[in-house]
């Protein structure tokens, strides 16, 4: 994919869905870096269902921690990994209120020092949070800038830094969540919706499937 294409590429996405936001249900940034943990290896739908009910109980540091290790599980027990991720939070939820004055801090350096935050996780509370033009590599947005050629990588930072570089200026702070959704619904792993897709004639897969059938 050359610069003009990726252009077309990110003003098609932009024109369907100008103000994207995440999936996930928060309220507040501590909300929503709790869901952002929650979410490794689970779907957004499942974390919300989760922390619907969890945030009406507790949704702030202080309130997770008086919870405890088995009554946060409790709560979250319907997502995967539960009770690494309940005694993540709960490290976190000290750190936090230890060090932090109990607000999510905002560097990346401060952020991946937080048990079960990792870069991805920074990236989005980064961006989502604080409006950083950060790249949160999932594995949607691995499989669509590696099959469409606009950031080809073996590994998630490898495809991060591409993107960072590729990627216009003025779409780089939305640009995670279009990818991000357009992985989700169209661009999917097993088979891809390319009959429907809005962009596949600025995508290498596309145009070489297209090349292929004709």
């Amino acid at each position: 994919m050359n610069a003009s294409q990726v252009e077309r590429f990110f003003a098609i996405l932009k024109a369907a869905n100008p103000a994207p936001q995440t999936e996930l249900e928060y309220a507040s940034v501590f909300e929503l870096l709790t869901a952002v943990l929650l979410s490794a290896q689970a779907t957004d739908v499942g974390v919300n269902k989760a922390t619907r009910r969890l945030f009406a109980v507790a949704n702030t540091p202080a309130a997770l921690l008086a919870l405890g290790q088995e009554g946060l599980e409790s709560h979250i027990k319907t997502i995967g990994l539960y009770r690494s991720k309940a005694r993540h939070l709960l490290q976190t939820c000290r750190i936090l209120l230890d060090r932090h004055g109990g607000e999510v801090p905002r560097s990346r350096a401060d952020l991946e020092a937080l048990p079960g935050v990792g870069r991805k996780t920074a990236n989005v509370v980064l961006n989502v949070a604080f409006g950083e033009p950060t790249m949160a590599v999932d594995t949607h947005i691995f499989r669509v800038s590696n099959r469409t050629g606009l950031a080809p990588g073996k590994t998630p930072l490898a495809v991060e830094l591409g993107l960072l570089e590729r990627v216009p200026e003025a779409y780089l702070v939305d640009a995670h969540h279009w990818l991000i959704l357009h992985g989700r619904y169209v661009c999917q792993a097993r088979k891809p919706l390319c009959k429907v897709c809005a962009v596949i004639q600025e995508c290498d897969y596309g145009r070489n499937l297209k090349s292929s059938v004709a």
